[in-house]
């Protein structure tokens, strides 16, 4: 919702302004400012769209209502590498919200498929694409 409104609010009147300037440079044929603009603005146009429609379709998800005894969306989970003896902290979130980063990790990824109804104490085989890990889920908690 906050790109969208950056992009209502911001962005857009930024180009309608950026477009009547590149305007009255005169021949818009070879008005390489022009046809920038014009583009941006059907990238915003576009952009706009998609979050409308993502939004429209959005469901919010009560993390309360949801069982706190094995791992679901929502939960974050402090993770052993058993091979490296590493610990990671992620949190389950949906594909929009991924960001590894962050530590949020999607609930669709090959990690959060793998850790969907998993409880603690739990031992959890990921095969990803370039190797597998096995991991060990030490603590699960819902924030």
């Amino acid at each position: 919702k906050d790109e969208l409104s950056r992009l209502k609010k911001v962005d857009r009147p930024a180009n309608v302004q950026a477009i009547a300037e590149a305007r009255a440079h005169g021949d818009l044929s070879e008005n390489a400012e022009y046809h920038a603009a014009k583009e941006r603005q059907s990238f915003i146009v576009g952009r706009m769209q998609e979050l409308d429609h993502k939004i429209a379709l959005a469901n919010v998800v009560d993390t309360s209502k949801i069982s706190h005894e094995h791992i679901s969306f929502g939960a974050t989970v402090r993770l052993l590498d058993v091979d490296t003896d590493e610990e990671k902290t992620y949190t389950l979130v949906g594909p929009e919200e991924a960001d590894i980063k962050l530590g949020k990790i999607s609930i669709h990824s090959p990690i959060g498929k793998a850790l969907i109804r998993k409880e603690q104490g739990d031992t959890v085989i990921v095969k990803a694409p370039a190797k597998t890990i096995e991991y060990e889920v030490l603590e699960i908690r819902f924030e």
